[in-house]
């Protein structure tokens, strides 16, 4: 392992500063080279990352398959070991690149669940808003799916990123960058009575005053407990479905382009910085694709004169 931490702990750096990469990315990048480090320790005597060959990739690739790995995860540990060796590439510890003929499997694009506009009723029908955590619920559900956030992005939204006159919040996204998102007069007046009659009654820890959303000790709400809070209302709901956080920006997605909004303004809503992993999110229903070529192609138009 010594000879792999000089350069995983530069390489940490490099995610860090270059990239801007948030914590939780870096700890994902790390632990796909972990699992390249127990490979090489077990099989090629823990040979250096520099000494890395064609040939054993090759075969950690396998080693990852036999392990009964998701095609997806595999796939994704392995552009993180691409990753790793463009850095070393970048900071000239090597000449070649040894993951350059390297495929991931096929994985396909799957599509997340998402929830009608029927069953999001039914998951703020659930909330019993006579209570803190109630209210709190109520919020986090309409702000997850009224502006489509990350979890990461609702957890860490500041009481100074709301900007309800204008209608808008600041939201932090992935590697640090801000965008604007519209919020609407629905989330806001639920927002403003978690605030108003629920968090003003806790005791604030410090460092955690200017954050929106809390847990009932005052601190700072974690990931796990956002999805336990979609998880418990959805089983309430009597929705049957493998629904998670990601579920609700998935809906304010799908549901926008269903109202007909155009893609690069989901896009920028959602914070993707190419539209190519918008598109994901078009898989909207055939009745509704075929109405809409009827109703606005402009040969269908000239028709209709």
């Amino acid at each position: 392992m010594s000879a792999w931490n000089i350069y995983i702990n530069g390489y940490k750096a490099y995610l860090r500063t270059e990239r801007g990469l948030s914590e939780n990315t870096i700890a994902a990048y790390l632990d796909d080279i972990q699992k390249l480090v127990i490979y090489t320790i077990d099989y090629s005597n823990g040979i250096s990352p520099l000494k890395i060959n064609p040939s054993i990739l090759a075969g950690f690739v396998t080693w990852i398959h036999n392990q009964g790995i998701a095609a997806t995860t595999q796939a994704r540990i392995i552009s993180g070991i691409k990753s790793f060796y463009k850095y070393l590439i970048i900071e000239n510890e090597i000449n070649d690149d040894p993951t350059t003929l390297i495929e991931a499997p096929k994985t396909g694009r799957k599509l997340p669940e998402f929830l009608s506009i029927d069953e999001i009723e039914k998951m703020l029908n659930c909330i019993d808003k006579s209570t803190m955590e109630g209210e709190r619920n109520c919020a986090i559900i309409e702000t997850l799916y009224g502006c489509g956030l990350r979890v990461s992005e609702l957890v860490n939204l500041k009481i100074s990123d709301l900007h309800f006159d204008e209608e808008y919040i600041m939201v932090t996204g992935k590697g640090n960058k801000q965008r604007l998102v519209p919020i609407g007069k629905t989330a806001i007046h639920q927002i403003r009575l978690w605030q108003q009659y629920q968090r003003s009654h806790l005791t604030i820890k410090k460092k955690d005053e200017d954050l929106l959303f809390l847990n009932r000790r005052g601190g700072k709400l974690s990931r796990v407990m956002v999805f336990q809070i979609v998880k418990q209302l959805c089983e309430k709901a009597g929705i049957r479905k493998n629904i998670s956080p990601h579920s609700l920006r998935h809906s304010f997605a799908t549901h926008l382009l269903m109202g007909g909004a155009d893609l690069r303004s989901v896009q920028e809503m959602l914070g993707h910085e190419s539209i190519t992993t918008t598109e994901i999110y078009t898989h909207l229903d055939k009745s509704f694709l075929k109405q809409t070529i009827l109703n606005y192609h402009p040969r269908n138009l000239n028709m209709k004169k």
